[in-house]
């Protein structure tokens, strides 16, 4: 948990006291605006530039101070919404944080008091507090409820009075007993009547009038925005009925529209759990767009429901981070040691969490495993993680796989093997109907045969199709007449599919036929919205951002999304302010742009936003560029290399400078080579940006361990910057610096202690407290004390560490290391 408060300097600051013992706090409630604080305004020093969000920020600091509270918290600000693991902690943990709090403030943007009259008197306020939004909003419900302290203020911040003191009013305005608003423990009152606490209530996503319950219900359970209010109802419902049941973790619903598959559903639910000796493993393997995880889903919550004492775990093995985060969530739900610590190795907790489920009868569902061997990121070139280390070895467990590839399917599960095949037609016209939500009348029965068969039985094309129909308000008979006029544009599969994944049915793609529908149909009405379509196309397919979605307005770019989702296209996630694109949906967009030779356009376009929205790389903005990273990636590999693209290049060089920060160096190295030689090509050798691009990419040879390349290009630098710039230039000085650190590195101390002239001409040119003079000067720090000089190299850090605690924020990475190193020196 972070929590905000102003320094000795009166500076804004944010602490975080994750792994530690958090003080006491005040906390606001309030109704969101367009000008939010959001993290990251606080982290670069912006956040006075949002009026009406500091604002409230002022408020509620002036107001904690009032109750002598240095620490306040205010959601839009303390949460990293760029760190999913984050957010989907928060979520969860929302309701303990209000009940926590030593007071809450709720600040009422839509009541106004006169300040004719002190004290302010009821009539001034009564008639717009009873009219507040505030009271109408799903998740406020929570932050009256939980916290033992609430107060009420007007817009201009006047007193309008305690919980305590307006029971009786707050009780006429909500309908809720007094008993709860007076905190009488939840459990007194029933479930039905704590739900009902929430009825008139709205939310700007329908699934967070149910979410919003949780903590007043007692309820852990993920969060999968785009299923609906129903579906999240009947999970919630689940999980108040499973209470005693074995601990589950399914975050889809259960399809009431699942039809077709009941041959293969028989199959797999006779192998489950029936070899004792050892692990059932199975595979289901397919096509994209056939419905493996459908069936994947049908078989979890039928074990859950027939199997009280059966846990059931859905993970994500698309790739190793969204592994890991499963394996995270499933941690947290069986309370494994470390789950809640930032800071744990994720491997160990991991380890430990395979023994806990090793431990109870189970079924583990990895979807997407398309690979035994994952990736993170979608990079090919960073660590991986071989899927086989992370499954549970024990008779009382099974395995499901779904998958796309024959080779992963044999790997994974041997000949135990389960393959989809196309649909029969009676399940197709089935699910037909059941997508449309009416039953085919008899003039349509023909024409929607016709319709399945050209669309191969695909249970996605088929949805895609329904939603069309449904969406756009067209016949049966219309929207085949619009699939015949675009089936030249399907993609050709049979020249496009991998070694060992199955071909699909059609030599032309149903998926990219349907799509073209849907495109030509919103292109018409929701211009926009096809527009976001197009740039999704030019990222990655998951976790895109709404951040990267240039719009008029947040309501205009909502208005897009919801639209998209209706047509079945994308897959929202609000609770991360992104959504998913389906993997051929994401191929058959890329074909339509290549067809209509726009695919170029659209990229240079999406690069040039990305550059807008990507964060340097101080430590602050990590998070930020972990989510951005593969998306930057994904449009820099499939961009046309142009030395003339000073946007692309400067793209490269942003992605390269973070990767660098975050320890994945050969990528970095990459991406570095690429920059240095287009800026040798463009600007000569002897450029700042070129010399700028060769120590970046020496600085990968060093963390590798490749000192003599290293040591090479800082000489060269070096030497270079000397006769273009001058010896005291700050970019001189700075590669000095560097080379120094080389030297210190190989073990050459004398070399390195020559360069000591470094530190004392920064002093003068960029001043004692530059960071680079004191990277200088922790570095001659670091070479006195291998010359066994280790009392003034104690003074030298020591010096370091003071004018860093001045000029950087806490937490800092330098400060935090210089700290650390100081703390190992003195105790020896």
């Amino acid at each position: 948990m972070r929590l905000l408060h102003f320094d000795a300097l009166g500076r804004l600051a944010l602490t975080d006291f994750r792994g530690k013992t958090i003080p006491p706090y005040a906390i606001l409630s309030h109704r969101w605006s367009d000008s939010e604080i959001l993290i990251e305004d606080i982290s670069n020093g912006t956040y006075k530039e949002k009026e009406e969000g500091y604002q409230k920020l002022q408020f509620c600091a002036e107001q904690a101070a009032q109750d002598e509270l240095q620490y306040f918290w205010i959601d839009t600000c303390c949460i990293d919404r760029w760190n999913n693991d984050e957010r989907s902690k928060a979520i969860n943990s929302m309701f303990q944080w209000y009940k926590d709090a030593t007071r809450c403030y709720v600040f009422l943007s839509d009541v106004l008091v006169s300040t004719a009259t002190e004290p302010v008197q009821r009539r001034d306020w009564e008639a717009s507090f009873r009219a507040s939004k505030w009271f109408t909003r799903g998740w406020t419900l929570q932050e009256l409820i939980a916290p033992v302290s609430v107060k009420f203020f007007s817009r201009e911040g006047h007193p309008i009075g305690d919980k305590a003191l307006l029971d009786q009013l707050i009780h006429e305005i909500t309908n809720i007993p007094l008993a709860a608003l007076r905190n009488c423990p939840l459990h007194e009152f029933s479930t039905s009547e704590r739900k009902r606490w929430a009825k008139g209530r709205i939310t700007t996503e329908e699934e967070d009038i149910v979410y919003c319950l949780l903590g007043i219900l007692g309820v852990s359970m993920p969060t999968t925005y785009g299923e609906g209010q129903e579906s999240a109802r009947s999970r919630l419902q689940a999980e108040l009925e499973g209470a005693s049941n074995a601990p589950s973790i399914i975050p889809f619903s259960q399809n009431p529209r699942f039809v077709g598959r009941e041959s293969q559903l028989a199959e797999l639910e006779a192998k489950l759990f029936s070899n004792e000796q050892t692990t059932t493993t199975l595979a289901i393997v397919g096509s994209g767009g056939t419905g493996k995880s459908q069936l994947a889903l049908e078989v979890a919550h039928r074990t859950r429901r027939n199997n009280k004492s059966c846990s059931v775990f859905w993970m994500d093995a698309s790739d190793k981070d969204s592994l890991y985060q499963s394996y995270a969530v499933v941690a947290q739900k069986l309370s494994v040691r470390g789950w809640d610590d930032d800071q744990a190795n994720m491997k160990q907790l991991i380890e430990r969490c395979v023994v806990e489920i090793s431990a109870r009868q189970c079924l583990l569902i990895f979807d997407n495993a398309e690979n035994t061997s994952l990736r993170s990121g979608g990079s090919s070139t960073t660590e991986a993680a071989d899927l086989a280390d992370y499954l549970p070895q024990s008779k009382l467990c099974s395995v499901i796989f779904t998958t796309i590839s024959t080779g992963t399917a044999q790997a994974l599960a041997l000949e135990n093997i389960l393959a989809l095949r196309k649909l029969t037609l009676d399940a197709a016209l089935k699910m037909l109907q059941a997508r449309l939500e009416r039953p085919l009348a008899n003039t349509e029965q023909q024409e929607a045969e016709h319709l399945l068969r050209e669309l191969s039985f695909l249970p996605l094309a088929v949805m895609q199709a329904a939603a069309c129909i449904k969406a756009s308000g067209m016949t049966v008979q219309e929207y085949r007449s619009r699939l015949n006029g675009h089936k030249e544009l399907a993609i050709e599969h049979s020249g496009d599919s991998s070694e060992g994944k199955l071909q699909d049915y059609d030599m032309k793609d149903p998926v990219a036929a349907a799509l073209f529908v849907s495109i030509d149909q919103i292109s018409r009405d929701h211009a926009f919205a096809a527009d976001c379509l197009f740039f999704a196309a030019c990222l990655d397919r998951k976790d895109i951002s709404l951040d990267l979605l240039e719009a008029a307005s947040m309501q205009a770019r909502e208005n897009a999304i919801r639209i998209l989702d209706k047509y079945a296209l994308v897959t929202r996630r609000p609770a991360e302010s992104a959504l998913d694109v389906h993997w051929l949906v994401h191929q058959a967009l890329r074909k339509r742009l290549q067809v209509q030779g726009q695919l170029q356009e659209w990229t240079k376009r999406t690069i040039a936003q990305l550059l807008r929205v990507f964060p340097d790389d101080d430590q602050s903005n990590r998070s930020k560029w972990r989510r951005l990273l593969p998306h930057a990636q994904y449009a820099l590999s499939h961009s046309l290399a142009d030395n003339n693209d000073n946007e692309r290049l400067r793209l490269a060089s942003r992605c390269a400078a973070t990767l660098l920060s975050d320890g994945r160096y050969k990528e970095a190295e990459d991406l570095f080579v690429e920059v240095m030689r287009t800026r040798k090509r463009v600007l000569t050798d002897e450029h700042p940006d070129t010399l700028t691009g060769m120590n970046n990419l020496a600085a990968t040879y060093m963390n590798q361990g490749r000192l003599k390349e290293a040591e090479e290009l800082q000489v060269q630098v070096m030497q270079t910057s000397k006769r273009v710039l001058t010896d005291d230039h700050p970019d001189t000085l700075a590669s000095m610096a560097n080379l120094a650190s080389t030297y210190r590195n190989q073990g050459r101390w004398d070399d390195a202690e020559k360069l000591v002239q470094v530190m004392e001409t920064r002093k003068t040119k960029l001043g004692a407290d530059h960071p680079s003079t004191l990277t200088s000067i922790a570095n001659l720090a670091f070479t006195w004390k291998a010359q066994g000089r280790s009392a003034e190299a104690i003074v030298l850090m020591r010096q370091c560490v003071q004018q860093r605690q001045r000029v950087l924020k806490a937490g800092h990475p330098n400060l935090k290391s210089s700290l650390t190193v100081l703390e190992q020196w003195e105790a020896t």
